[in-house]
């Protein structure tokens, strides 16, 4: 289970709560630092920065959606290196045209298989470590079909690529037979509001994929308590009646692992 950490205390408390490795969204990285809809306007040099801040918070490891690799194959071998120094464990690499869209909704459009096994190519032979992942997700469920998504993921991993997410599949079935037709690490997209139903990750589990994903999540949490709080903070003109659901000062200095010293601490 990856949930989608929106910047590095949020990382610290994925990580502080148990689970295994977190995950970076190209959407959330273009809501949350750039005030911006996931249409493809970031940059790696972005990209990288966000994700250097939550590594340096951090210790688990770090998938990070790249996007279509912000470019072409040079760019995207471009890519893994300078992710793979900013502290990430892997990445995921779509095979979209730019500008991209977000994967659960209509009007996407596909590279041709050519351009995007080249772009998985020189994005693998860039890894600096054997243990970083190259993923390579398809669009293609929601674009040319299901069978295209197949035949599309089978020729990625002959690219090199190290597993595969099949973004946007719309049932449980279709999960059950994708794990079955293509045999290989598998990622799932648990996002909400999307064409996927709500499954467990002990369901994913039982269909043969190893990871999982809850990109925006957190963040949906999150903003939805900050609106919450403004409404009530502008009609009571205080936010008295707010503080039970706050994060104590408490809480925060031990997720930040800050003691603060008192006259006593100092003699």
């Amino acid at each position: 289970m990856m949930p989608g950490a929106f910047n590095a205390l949020s990382a610290r408390m994925i990580e502080r709560e148990g689970f295994d490795a977190m995950y970076v969204s190209g959407a959330v990285l273009a809501n949350s630092v750039g005030g911006l809809p996931d249409v493809g306007l970031m940059t790696v040099s972005e990209s990288r920065d966000h994700v250097a801040h939550i590594a340096a918070a951090t210790t688990i490891p770090i998938l990070v959606d790249a996007d279509t690799g912000y470019g072409g194959p040079e760019n995207a071998a471009r890519t893994v290196r300078t992710l793979e120094s900013a502290g990430a464990s892997g990445l995921h690499l779509e095979d979209q045209e730019f500008p991209k869209r977000c994967g659960h909704l209509p009007g996407k459009k596909l590279v041709s298989l050519h351009e995007f096994t080249e772009k998985i190519a020189a994005a693998v032979a860039a890894k600096s470590s054997r243990g970083f992942l190259v993923l390579a997700r398809t669009d293609a469920r929601g674009v040319t079909g299901y069978d295209d998504a197949v035949a599309r993921a089978h020729e990625y991993l002959k690219a090199g690529a190290d597993g595969i997410f099949p973004e946007a599949l719309e049932s449980q079935e279709e999960f059950v037979r994708f794990a079955r037709d293509v045999p290989t690490l598998l990622l799932a997209n648990m996002t909400e509001f999307g064409k996927t139903p709500y499954l467990t990750a002990d369901e994913f589990a039982g269909m043969g994929y190893q990871l999982v994903i809850f990109p925006v999540t957190l963040q949906r949490l999150a903003l939805k308590a900050v609106q919450e709080g403004l409404r009530g903070l502008k009609q009571t003109r205080t936010q008295k009646d707010l503080v039970g659901k706050m994060q104590t000062r408490e809480e925060l200095y031990d997720l930040l692992g800050y003691r603060m010293q008192t006259p006593d601490d100092r003699r």
